[in-house]
């Protein structure tokens, strides 16, 4: 081997990527101790770790409390080899959360491009989710207009959107991920 050549293999990593790592062990206690109790219970941490948590988040003081998420850090660098099935657990809510959030924009896209749109939308709909009742979102669709022009309650417009909901829920051929997908490209083509 030249003496200018490296084997980065073999280095030990920079202070800077120790500092990054620990970085991130403090990021993932504070996001432990934000947790339900519920939520904590799915998280795999050993007996030290829960016990620290706990206590983490039964202190009110800001700084000790502070001090004690350092402390679960400190803990939880040491066991940096299982870090992982523990991010996974902490990260899983926030997933779940995302894809509820975008079915529920999926929906609420949907019942504005019904209520909007007229029957090409209607027949869009149809195509895509056959189970419907057609007849029934025909006068779900009119009364949602009507209480739209006249500035009622939209109890018609709530209907609508639970329609959809089960049409995306009943449907297992397309997932609410795939029906956004297509009503992306179909609204970008008009």
């Amino acid at each position: 081997m030249n003496e200018n050549e490296f084997d980065d293999e073999n280095l030990p990593p920079s202070r800077s990527q120790r500092r990054r790592e620990a970085w991130d062990v403090l990021e993932l206690a504070e996001r432990l101790v934000a947790l339900t109790p519920s939520q904590l219970k799915k998280v795999p941490l050993d007996e030290k770790v829960l016990d620290a948590v706990e206590l983490a988040r039964r202190i009110t003081s800001q700084i000790a409390h502070k001090r004690q998420v350092h402390f679960l850090a400190k803990l939880m660098r040491k066991q940096i080899d299982d870090l992982e099935p523990i991010r996974l657990a902490v990260d899983k809510p926030l997933e779940v959360r995302r894809k509820e959030t975008a079915e529920l924009h999926l929906i609420e896209r949907w019942r504005e491009r019904l209520i909007e749109g007229g029957d090409e939308v209607l027949a869009e709909f149809m195509a895509s989710f056959p189970d419907v009742d057609r007849h029934r979102l025909r006068q779900l669709i009119r009364q949602a207009q009507i209480e739209r022009r006249e500035n009622r309650a939209p109890s018609a417009q709530r209907s609508i959107f639970q329609v959809i909901k089960v049409a995306l829920k009943g449907d297992g051929d397309q997932t609410a991920d795939d029906a956004g997908e297509d009503s992306d490209a179909e609204s970008r083509d008009e």
